[in-house]
């Protein structure tokens, strides 16, 4: 049986769901609203590019090595309080960010601001899933999801545009209002559920704590920062990677032996919870990966600002909202969660492959606004599904654990996402380049031909015949690169929709065993 005594009811769970989807807003939204700033922030506080990329990095790790931690803290000081302190630490850290006077105080505070961020994502879900009953469980999902999808594609337009009018100090203070009415909220309504027993000092596990810290710090760090630093060309990668494995392996071991673990690894016992953590991360890989990479290309490539860029987004994020609440009813209807999800797959697939097929050096506008509908209708499919499949069958404080796994794991699939896709597309690059470029034969006719045209070109804008030369090889040097690089984009394209095709599958696989489980939801419910 499942505990009842959190169902909230009326006004009362509709303003708690508000409340709730408020603070997983304020987490992601965050996570991707400080990207198109990165320039702005680089010039003013006058650091180099891979610099202030720690401003992003410091956020990531901060809420990484937190979110394993929720359901513990949760437990430790009663969730309310907990939430409504992680709201207040994250708005007083966006202030702190928007005053930062150099960079590394701003790295500093971003990481601590990461830290308040991590438990507002699991927490706010947990706080969800158990307001409604297990029959409309679903439709919680559904509302929660509406935020963690949407998030992602709000960051950028909005970032954008605070960065065009005002300056970058404001993507930080919008924060604050929302931050102080959410705690309000929270400590007005919100309950905490009645956990069995605290722990005392002694019994706290710090060294868990410490190797969870080093483990996925490390690992974050690795991730961020390999593809700049050459992999393991770089000493300070190796000396990371082998923290991160001893970390890891170090870490397996003490919460499967102390008595009191900070992280409870048993609930993935859970057959449902096992698999929902594997397409958390297969989710996070694809969304994550998608909202880079799509903006990346119209502003490296096309040429596009960073507000254009953004906002070509938004019909997608639409789509994915109107999407939410009809998958949840077709799942609190029966449709089984797994169909959902190969369906969810097999639209992401033909979104990828769509991309593949389009992208030139200068693909219009129209041609992004189907396939990126394709991409929404893929997200709405799969987020939902994937989680409510994953804490369908946990019981009590099992919800909690389970959602900062399948969090966690969303979150370092979105890592992985993008730094397999700056490492793979760094390599392709230079690949393409250096075939396209053997093809340029220099006494080829067609060659001569094209770099007199050119010369002649420049000539007629009034540049002497020597300097018109030099703009002509340059120019073709240069359509060269960017011919490579558009090959690198559809090689992303292409990979990503066959990592999704894989997994169907594999999804379909589970069939029977999950009806089974299915029953005996069903028995639970009675």
């Amino acid at each position: 049986m499942q505990d009842d005594s959190l169902v909230e009811y009326g006004a009362r769970r509709f303003i708690i769901t508000i409340t709730a989807i408020l603070c997983a807003l304020l987490e992601i939204v965050d996570t991707t609203i400080v990207n198109v700033a990165l320039p702005e922030m680089k010039g003013n506080l006058g650091s180099t590019l891979s610099e202030v990329g720690w401003v992003i990095t410091a956020y990531a790790i901060g809420n990484v090595i937190i979110v394993p931690m929720t359901s513990w803290l949760s437990q430790q000081f009663g969730r309310r309080n907990y939430f409504a302190a992680s709201i207040l630490i994250f708005t007083l850290f966006s202030f702190m960010c928007g005053n930062a006077t150099n960079l590394w105080e701003l790295v500093g505070f971003r990481f601590l601001q990461g830290v308040g961020g991590g438990a507002l994502l699991v927490t706010s879900q947990t706080i969800i899933t158990e307001s409604y009953p297990l029959a409309k469980r679903s439709m919680a999902q559904a509302i929660y999801g509406l935020g963690v999808i949407i998030g992602p594609t709000l960051g950028p337009p909005l970032g954008g545009y605070i960065v065009d009018n005002y300056s970058w100090p404001f993507i930080f203070y919008i924060n604050i209002p929302i931050g102080i009415i959410a705690a309000i909220m929270t400590i007005q309504f919100v309950r905490s559920p009645k956990f069995s027993e605290k722990r005392s000092v002694s019994d706290v596990d710090w060294f868990g704590i410490a190797l969870l810290a080093i483990t996925v710090g490390s690992l974050q760090f690795i991730l961020e920062r390999g593809q700049e630093d050459d992999w393991f060309d770089s000493s300070t990668i190796i000396m990371f990677t082998a923290s991160a494995i001893l970390g890891f392996v170090f870490f397996i071991w003490r919460e499967l032996t102390f008595r009191y673990p900070i992280v409870e690894l048993r609930v993935l016992k859970n057959g449902n919870l096992r698999l929902g953590t594997i397409m958390s991360f297969i989710l996070g890989f694809g969304l994550y990966g998608s909202t880079f990479i799509v903006p990346l290309y119209t502003q490296t490539i096309l040429g596009w600002t960073a507000l254009e860029s953004g906002a070509l987004m938004i019909p997608a994020a639409l789509t994915t909202a109107v999407m939410m609440p009809i998958i949840g009813k077709l799942l609190t209807a029966g449709v089984k969660q797994q169909y959902l999800v190969a369906g969810g797959l097999l639209l992401f697939f033909i979104y990828s492959f769509w991309g593949y097929k389009i992208l030139t050096p200068d693909t219009g506008k129209d041609a992004f606004f189907w396939m990126l509908i394709v991409r929404g209708m893929g997200l709405g499919m799969l987020f939902i599904p994937i989680t409510s499949l994953a804490l369908s069958t946990l019981k009590g404080q099992e919800i909690g654990q389970g959602a900062a796994f399948t969090g966690m794991m969303r979150q370092l699939g979105g890592s992985f996402g993008v730094a397999s896709i700056t490492t793979f597309m760094a390599n392709k690059n230079v690949d393409y380049a250096t075939n396209l470029a053997s093809k340029f034969d220099a006494s080829s006719l067609m060659v001569q031909q094209r770099i007199e045209g050119l010369k002649n070109m420049f000539i007629s804008k009034g540049l002497a015949p020597d300097v018109a030369l030099q703009s002509a090889y340059q120019t073709l040097r240069y359509s060269v690169t960017k011919q490579a690089a558009v090959l690198s984009y559809m090689d992303v394209f292409l990979y990503l929709g066959l990592m999704f095709l894989f997994c169907i599958p594999f999804i379909l696989l589970v069939k029977e065993r999950k009806s089974k489980e299915k029953i005996d939801v069903g028995e639970m419910m009675h």
